[in-house]
């Protein structure tokens, strides 16, 4: 990002989080790494508890999830997600790019061509992936800084005034993230947007979930399921083609859980040939004419190691699974853990891939006077 700057001596700050041990999160975050100043806006990082071992650190940068901590099956606290330890290096889109924990914005997943119709009016966005617009461009949400409101210990308020023209986007947005760690081990997470000229929103989180308390290896022994009959295939570009077909007898088919490992490699499947591994939209059962139920599993994933189980509850119509295929930089993630190919699941709550122009999908269209309202939660438990 051209326009990224970052000030108020990081290098310094960095420096002295080594010495300040006894500030540092339960996850081994140290809020003096994230405490700086990003294109003039302040960043720190924010810490949410509740009374039953769950800790979840969220900086503004982004709206980005960097830490969660739960229980494991011997009560051992553990962390999560994948990420980075400090701001400079998710704040690095050419070193170190990343979508670890983002609030993505304004149109998670991709557009074809990068291009949207909007009251008659073709808009050309900017293309960042195969020649589409991804996450919102090469500077969406992921890449600027929300003003945070820390409104109580398990509550965070996170907003955004996303500019007319933002990355070339019409309208004025104001978009809000709220973030809440519940009495039962739940992150739950509310996005809203306003606009006061028409637009296409779809906002999601993009947590890397790795639930067996070692990403230092592959995740792919972790148990998928999804509350799902079709899918959106795509092409060798990553784009949806437009047509919604079934999972049966397919390895798409995740209604009964089983191990990644039992279907992530058949190559003999064009879709998993094409996105190496999964990265694709489900269409979830859980959404039926026009509503979402947000009370029904969407999704779940499970570590038979640690005995962690996560459900997801969303209201959204789609999620997209992405199983960590473009790790294996070398890049490192907290505690200097070089993250490996697959290393994680992303569950993404989202209006499927490219909906603007797929006149028969789920509209991200939101309208003056019209309120955008998303909602996803992940639930931790053991079994």
């Amino acid at each position: 990002m051209k326009n990224l700057t970052l000030i108020a001596g990081l290098a310094m700050l960095m420096l002295s989080a080594c010495t300040q041990n006894k500030n540092l999160t339960e996850s081994g975050l140290d809020p003096a790494a994230f405490d700086t100043t990003i294109n003039e806006k302040p960043v720190q990082l924010y810490t949410l508890k509740n009374s039953k071992g769950m800790e979840v650190s969220i900086t503004n940068f982004g709206g980005r999830v960097v830490s969660i901590m739960v229980p494991d099956k011997n009560n051992h606290p553990t962390d999560v997600v994948l990420g980075y330890d400090n701001i400079a290096q998710y704040a690095d889109s050419v070193n170190s790019p990343s979508d670890f924990g983002a609030a993505i914005g304004r149109y998670a997943n991709r557009i074809n061509k990068g291009q949207i119709t909007v009251g008659g009016k073709l808009i050309q966005l900017p293309t960042n992936n195969y020649g589409h617009c991804l996450h919102g461009g090469p500077s969406g949400w992921q890449y600027q800084v929300y003003d945070g409101k820390q409104l109580n210990d398990t509550t965070l308020q996170l907003t955004l005034l996303s500019p007319d023209g933002d990355n070339n986007f019409p309208g004025n947005v104001t978009a809000h993230v709220t973030y809440t760690v519940k009495s039962d081990n739940t992150l739950d997470m509310r996005f809203e947007a306003t606009t006061d000229k028409e637009t296409v929103v779809n906002m999601t989180n993009h947590s890397y979930f790795n639930l067996n308390g070692d990403p230092s290896k592959p995740g792919t022994d972790m148990v998928l399921y999804i509350n799902a009959d079709r899918f959106t295939p795509a092409d060798a570009t990553y784009m949806t083609t437009g047509e919604i077909l079934p999972v049966q007898n397919t390895p798409m088919d995740f209604r009964k859980a089983h191990a990644l490992n039992e279907t992530i490699n058949d190559t003999t499947f064009q879709q998993i040939k094409n996105a190496t591994g999964y990265d694709h939209n489900w269409v979830l059962n859980t959404y039926k004419d026009g509503k979402g139920d947000d009370t029904t599993v969407a999704a779940s994933l499970y570590s038979p190691g640690t005995g962690i189980l996560l459900e997801m509850f969303t209201n959204e119509p789609g999620v997209q699974v992405y199983t960590g295929n473009f790790l294996g930089s070398g890049v490192k993630g907290k505690k200097g853990i070089a993250y490996p190919r697959q290393a994680s699941v992303c569950l993404e709550s989202q209006k499927y891939p490219d909906s603007p122009n797929k006149k028969n999908w789920p509209s991200p269209y939101l309208k003056p006077g019209e309120k955008y309202y998303s909602h996803v939660a992940y639930k931790f438990s053991v079994k």
